[in-house]
């Protein structure tokens, strides 16, 4: 028996901390993980780790986990061969797509896609060659408002201003919970000691949230707001920097300033207060605090993008920092500038060039909002969805009115799942090609270097040895490709490694060969523990992508949006608005079925205010039925003065016992899915992003 020591980056959330993994190896036995534990040599992460990276090694060895590609026979799987698997799914795609057309095949991929740069790499290599306009992603149930809002103010939707957490000394935190979600488009291992840091050389931590959440408990200041009521606050506060002349002069060249200040001249602290439950003088003085910081930055996340108000409110922080003149700023929002830079060496995107066929929804970056996935397959007529590809992805679970999305794969004539488990999306597949697990793949974090807080980078190689007979995720769309190639006669791209194309952008980056650090992926391997490649730097007025380089404050599809707002009315007495939540141990929902994560106190709850239940004569404890447009589902209340009054709070991810899952510890846990009561009509009126906060329901005793 003798052991070995690897390091890599945990690739289960955005913070990509360091890890040492120890392996043992037996004789006549396979490789076996017997300690993980934070790498303290991790420049970035600094040692940390969360409860999440060390359920590695029961991801690992789940015996639930799926490792050679399964075919529906009946109500029953059948394993068969790689070559059977490709020939079965080209077939089946090209006959629909040949009768049908070519958007009769829709292609979803889930959040895991960018954890993975061979999925990044390579799934367009036969997701390409299906040339389908029906493509849907996770970013429209998340980020997608923030892509489209960087994407008209700066020409490209990856150029996402960062907050210089490090530096700043006044953080205003809106729908974000990093103590949760280890940051979220902020790239920021060990948050809750970089948070208590701008706390301890005297600057002030503010947390706008409807519940008092880990982040928000240990704030300098918390205030509630009424769910979907963000972009009236936003708007209070520019207004307030207007118009009390609080704004300062931005270096950037900017575009439409004067416009938007006209546009908001209505939008008052006093006007906007009954819209978002934050008193008037409390809007003034948090306006007034924010300006007076030295080095301030707003920071919306995930809580504004998921809400019908989602773009107004990502291009109103934006502007924020922009008139105070902390964006491109240290200690404000500052752009990273990455080793594999995709803003360099990807188009800045496009918007609304099409629409789903029965609602009208925008497409952004060839991608249309997945609340339109469901209808699309449901309504009869010319261009009908009839076939699915998923990759990575259990939109069941995380994509609005799950229930009706139940209906609609039912009724598909094929779907295809590239994917490790039997779940409640992939359950309906009639074919299931599950990859290589993550520990033995290798890794580099092309997207999450993009959002960080400080300029990294790093490769690792596999940790355990690929498996006899397994194909790695890119290797899986290599082999569709070839398949459907040789059925449909489309010619395709010549095939390089993941590695190989990662080892192409390192050189050719602003880091590569023509500079003094000369990274190249042979070198990343010398660095284990990761590269620092410095602090993030003024840099957004010299890669702006828009038409004239300048960056443009006011786009019109925004600015008519302001008359949406204009005309939303206070919310009725007595009406309760569900949101969301997430738990440091289960950000997404196939993470429930590992014990490390599920274990000990249960969360799944629906949390209630004390005085909500009783003015519904209800118990702490007690199980209730929640009820919106869409349907209904049972669970257990918890009384919560954390939570706003008139709001309650549903976890996301839950509501694993349905038939046919093969999860037996998901299966296991209590709870509803929230996604069978958000609304797939309620969406965010510019980018079409699904609006799953701010739902309105009732509760009463089940």
């Amino acid at each position: 028996m003798n052991k070995t020591l690897h390091h890599r980056a945990c690739h289960l959330c955005e913070a990509i901390c360091g890890l040492t993994l120890e392996i043992t190896h037996d004789p006549d036995a396979a490789p076996r993980i017997t300690s993980i534990k934070g790498d303290h040599h991790d420049s970035f992460s600094r040692g940390h780790i969360c409860p999440k990276a060390v359920a590695l090694q029961d991801i690992q060895n789940d015996p639930d986990r799926l490792r050679t590609p399964h075919k529906r026979v009946g109500d029953s799987w059948q394993a068969i061969s790689w070559e059977e698997a490709f020939e079965l799914a080209a077939s089946k795609l090209w006959a629909i797509q040949q009768a049908h057309g070519q958007n009769a095949v829709a292609v979803y991929q889930g959040n895991p896609s960018v954890h993975n740069y061979g999925l990044m790499t390579h799934s367009n290599y036969f997701l390409g060659l299906l040339k389908t306009r029906n493509r849907f992603s996770a970013t429209s149930v998340d980020q997608l408002p923030q892509h489209l809002t960087s994407y008209l103010m700066y020409g490209h939707g990856l150029l996402l201003p960062i907050p210089d957490i490090d530096n700043t000394e006044f953080m205003l935190i809106l729908g974000g919970n990093p103590l949760a979600s280890n940051g979220s488009i902020m790239t920021v291992p060990d948050v809750e000691k970089r948070l208590k840091a701008v706390q301890a050389r005297g600057g002030k931590l503010v947390v706008v949230d409807p519940r008092r959440s880990e982040t928000a408990a240990i704030a300098d200041q918390h205030l509630f707001i009424r769910p979907g009521g963000d972009a009236a606050l936003l708007s209070g506060l520019l207004n307030t920097l207007f118009a009390e002349g609080l704004t300062r002069v931005s270096a950037l060249p900017v575009d439409g300033l004067e416009e938007v200040k006209a546009a908001l001249a209505p939008f008052t602290a006093e006007a906007m207060s009954p819209l978002c439950g934050v008193d008037a003088h409390v809007i003034r003085q948090l306006a007034r605090d924010f300006a007076a910081a030295d080095k301030a930055v707003c920071y919306g996340r995930m809580g504004v993008s998921t809400q019908s108000f989602a773009t107004l409110c990502h291009w109103l922080v934006q502007l924020i920092n922009l008139v105070s003149g902390n964006l491109d700023r240290v200690g404000g929002a500052l752009c990273t500038e990455p080793a594999v830079d995709l803003v360099a060496t990807t188009s800045g995107g496009h918007f609304d060039l099409w629409q789903s066929r029965v609602s009208g929804l925008p497409e952004y970056a060839g991608e249309l909002p997945v609340a339109a996935l469901a209808e699309e397959m449901l309504v009869e007529g010319e261009g009908q969805v009839r076939a699915l590809v998923t990759v990575a992805g259990n939109p069941v679970l995380s994509t609005p009115n799950g229930r009706q999305l139940e209906r609609a794969l039912d009724g598909l004539e094929f779907m295809l799942s590239i994917d490790l488990y039997i779940n409640e999306t992939t359950r309906y597949a009639d074919l299931i090609l599950p990859s290589t697990s993550a520990l033995e793949n290798d890794h580099y974090d092309a997207t999450f270097n993009l959002l960080a807080v400080r300029n990294v980078s790093r490769f690792n190689r596999a940790v355990l040895p690929k498996p006899e007979g397994a194909l790695h995720d890119w290797e899986i769309f290599v082999g569709l490709a070839k398949a459907f190639s040789a059925i449909s006669d489309k010619p395709l791209k010549p095939t390089v490694s993941p590695a190989q194309m990662i080892d192409i952008g390192l050189r050719q980056g602003r880091y590569g060969d023509a500079s003094a650090f000369k990274l190249s992926l042979q070198g990343l391997e010398q660095h284990p523990h990761g590269v620092d490649l410095g602090p993030l730097q003024p840099n957004l007025g010299l890669r702006l992508k828009t038409a004239n380089q300048r960056l443009q404050a006011a786009p019109e599809v925004i600015l008519q949006d302001l008359q949406r707002l204009a005309r939303q009315q206070p919310l009725a007495p007595g009406q309760l608005l569900l949101i969301g939540r997430r738990h440091v141990r289960s950000n997404n929902s196939w993470m429930h079925n590992f014990h490390r994560l599920v274990k000990g106190k249960s969360r799944h709850q629906l949390l209630m205010h004390p005085d909500d239940l009783a003015s519904r004569q209800l118990q702490d404890g007690q199980r209730v039925r929640i009820s919106s447009r869409v349907g209904e589902v049972e669970v257990e209340v918890q009384a919560s003065s954390d939570m706003m009054p008139g709001v309650v709070s549903l976890p996301h991810g839950f509501g694993h016992a349905r038939a046919g899952v093969h999860m037996e510890i998901a299966r296991g846990q209590p709870g509803a899915s929230a996604n069978d009561l958000t609304d797939e009509r309620q969406c965010d009126a510019v980018s079409g992003n699904a609006a799953l906060n701010g739902v309105p329901v009732q509760v009463v005793a089940a």
